[in-house]
């Protein structure tokens, strides 16, 4: 490693073990933390169009709500395939083809006509948008230190509140000066751009020494591997063994950990708007106080994770993001100021509760499937949990939005349970050929 690239992460800001990151271990943690921040940017401008989409397709919120949950639910095979995928050819490849995906299909949906070309251009999206958290969570984790994996990838998973304020403020911006009916497409047309900077960045990172070796390794003696069942298809081990003992309950604890989250992102914007009378402006300002409080979360949660462990700071943060959910939308009509108060824990808490994932999945499964692991159970998590908010968006039409938003809840529930059956990783350092 030359001289001159390990004086990257010297100085600057931030507490001493971020300051401390050097040469790939500090390329691999901008490039993710800047690829999961434009990845967020891409959905999220999808979830504050869904009313001017509604509008200008003359559809509801039961197929505005199918929009997400397809891209969601899609994400899952694009998350799947990218991660057995990263196993083969490894993590920064996986990462540029996923996110030159998602960038160009965020782009196109801006051009569809009708409501099922852009149903079927989101679910194209979807594929690529599933693919880069697994890829770039396993490569950050390959190259952090055990006693900062969960702090660092709890910050590159804040990455996501940076992206949601970035659309939050393109939205505002756009909504403004934009008739709605047009300016949701200039929204989309504006996920392009994300793919010429992530490029960039991906060409100057390479996958870490422990995915390299045991890559090498696996190569050098596939003949003996193959009576051992280590050169099995990555996806195939998963399911085999004790792995699958760890890979259930970890797509469950996944499923609920999103299914929550999403029930809250997708149709705040909308519930704002249409059931608390804000206008454009003030929603982006109650969006506002959800954004920072979610970016503090993710952070602080990446240091209760490396403090706590995984499973009790996973159990905090599920248990208070019902509560702080329930309480949300209990605020009675015309208490919006004591909304905007309530906002700050649910923000908080629903964000730090992804926090551990990319540390926590990345310890429950081996190198040589660590991609396909983190893959499968983040991302078909993501699908199943796809189904709250088109469930919501359904049961809105008896019990209004507010209502319907509670039934979230229970999938921080399923969360917890989901922890009883898996065992505590913190601390735990990564083998050649695990």
């Amino acid at each position: 490693m030359e001289a001159g690239t390990a004086r990257i992460g010297e100085g600057g800001f931030g507490p001493s073990w971020l300051r401390a990151l050097k040469g790939n271990e500090r390329r691999a943690f901008n490039a993710s933390f800047m690829g999961f921040g434009l990845d967020a940017f891409d959905l999220i401008i999808l979830t504050l169009s869904l009313s001017a989409i509604g509008a200008t397709f003359g559809v509801g919120t039961g197929a505005t709500g199918t929009l997400v949950t397809v891209t969601l639910g899609v994400s899952a095979i694009g998350g799947i395939a990218a991660g057995v995928l990263a196993d083969r050819i490894g993590r920064v490849k996986t990462l540029m083809i996923t996110v030159g995906w998602f960038s160009v299909f965020t782009a196109l949906s801006g051009f569809a006509q009708s409501y099922e070309q852009l149903l079927f251009l989101k679910a194209m999206q979807g594929l690529g948008f599933g693919g880069e958290w697994a890829t770039g969570a396993a490569l950050v984790a390959e190259a952090a230190r055990p006693e900062n994996r969960g702090k660092l990838l709890g910050l590159v998973q804040a990455s996501w509140a940076v992206g949601w304020a970035l659309a939050a403020i393109a939205w505002t911006i756009v909504f403004s000066l934009a008739p709605e009916e047009q300016a949701w497409r200039y929204l989309f047309f504006l996920g392009i751009l994300p793919a010429l900077l992530i490029l960039y960045l991906r060409r100057n990172v390479k996958d870490a020494d422990v995915w390299l070796e045991t890559h090498r390794a696996e190569e050098e003696r596939r003949e003996e591997a193959v009576a051992a069942g280590a050169t099995k298809s990555p996806l195939a081990q998963i399911f085999s063994g004790d792995l699958l003992k760890i890979t259930i309950p970890a797509t469950l604890l996944a499923t609920g950990i999103q299914g929550g989250y999403y029930a809250m992102f997708t149709w705040v914007p909308t519930y704002l708007k249409t059931e608390r009378g804000l206008t454009i402006i003030g929603t982006g300002s109650y969006l506002a106080v959800l954004i920072v409080s979610a970016f503090v979360g993710y952070v602080f949660s990446g240091y209760v994770h490396d403090w706590l462990g995984r499973r009790k700071a996973f159990a905090l943060f599920a248990a208070a993001s019902a509560v702080s959910l329930f309480l949300y939308v209990s605020v009675p009509p015309g208490g919006n100021t004591v909304l905007l108060f309530v906002a700050i824990p649910l923000g908080f808490f629903s964000a730090g509760a992804f926090s551990g994932f990319g540390s926590y999945l990345a310890e429950l499964f081996p190198t040589r499937a660590r991609g396909a692991g983190q893959g499968f159970a983040y991302n078909a998590g993501r699908a199943l949990g796809a189904l709250f908010p088109l469930a919501i968006g359904f049961l809105a039409a008896f019990f209004g939005l507010g209502g319907a938003i509670i039934f979230g809840c229970a999938a921080y529930g399923l969360a917890l349970v989901s922890l009883l059956f898996l065992p505590e990783t913190k601390g735990k350092s990564f083998e050649v050929v695990n």
